[in-house]
């Protein structure tokens, strides 16, 4: 189960449960993905509803990564997103959340 407390969200990839986390080398990771601006211009592209795409991959690439995942980014545009992109675009703003909130 993914710990909210931890930061945590999970995933599930081709059949599999993954657990997402934005540990502080995977947000420097994120971070040199993003072509243009920085985190802060990310979370305002997920605040307003402008994320793309590209944005939903690369945060759930660092965030699998955060988890222990060994995997690429090729890889996960060809994997099965239980949920499609819809609950793909939840976990990337899920893990925003958590990772830039103080646990109550």
């Amino acid at each position: 189960m993914a710990n909210p407390l931890a930061g945590e969200v999970a995933i599930w990839l081709d059949g599999q449960r993954h657990v997402c986390r934005l540990t502080l080398g995977a947000l420097a990771e994120l971070e040199a993905a993003l072509e243009a601006g920085g985190l802060i211009d990310l979370v305002e592209r997920f605040e307003t509803g402008a994320f793309s795409t590209r944005d939903v991959l690369a945060l759930i690439v660092a965030g699998l990564r955060g988890g222990g995942w060994t995997g690429t980014a090729e890889a996960l545009r060809t994997a099965e997103i239980r949920g499609g992109p819809f609950e793909a675009a939840r976990v990337a703003a899920e893990l925003l959340a958590r990772a830039f909130s103080v646990p109550q």
